[in-house]
């Protein structure tokens, strides 16, 4: 793992930390995702940087051969853990897809804000956090997904993103590295 640096204007993105998704079976418990997303978003908003909070509220039109869900989800699958927030000056993004990048105005806020690099975190790690990843690789950004803030419904999925992919499309660290980072 190389040093991870972070650039002055970093955001940080939360992926599909939300009610109806963290209550999935993971490789990892989830609660340990959200209590360092939560101390991740706290120092971010502390030093004034931008904390961005990704939801999903359906899916992308086409087939696929996962089985789909025969009951709807619960009226509130697609509210942001409590934990979480939003508070006061986050984004909350909405998708349909698996990336927060395609079809939402992420990449509008981003720059809007003069942001050049990305922290990640969330569920599920190679889904929604590495679509986001490669989405915000392929737009320029700085990535930086945090290791121990992420996790997947499947262990072996979940290390190929975090031992694989993620280097590949920028930095890894853990929550504690990237909070020393902050300050």
């Amino acid at each position: 793992m190389t040093a991870t640096v972070l650039d002055p204007r970093t955001a940080l993105v939360v992926v599909d930390l939300q009610k109806g998704i963290v209550e999935l079976p993971t490789a990892h418990p989830a609660d340990g995702v959200v209590a360092n997303s939560v101390a991740l978003a706290d120092a971010f908003r502390a030093k004034g940087l931008p904390v961005f909070l990704v939801r999903v509220t359906g899916g992308a039109p086409g087939r696929n051969e996962s089985r789909v869900p025969s009951a709807a989800p619960a009226a509130d699958w697609a509210d942001i853990v409590p934990a979480l927030g939003p508070r006061d000056g986050d984004t909350v993004v909405t998708k349909q897809q698996w990336g927060a990048f395609h079809g939402t105005a992420l990449d509008l806020e981003l720059r809007r804000r003069g942001v050049t690099q990305v922290v990640l975190t969330g569920i599920a790690t190679s889904i929604g956090v590495e679509s986001t990843a490669r989405a915000a690789h392929e737009h320029g950004y700085h990535v930086t997904v945090v290791t121990d803030a992420v996790t997947d419904m499947d262990a072996e999925a979940h290390r190929n993103s975090v031992e694989k992919i993620f280097p590949r499309l920028g930095e890894t660290g853990t929550t504690d590295a990237i909070a020393e980072l902050l300050g």
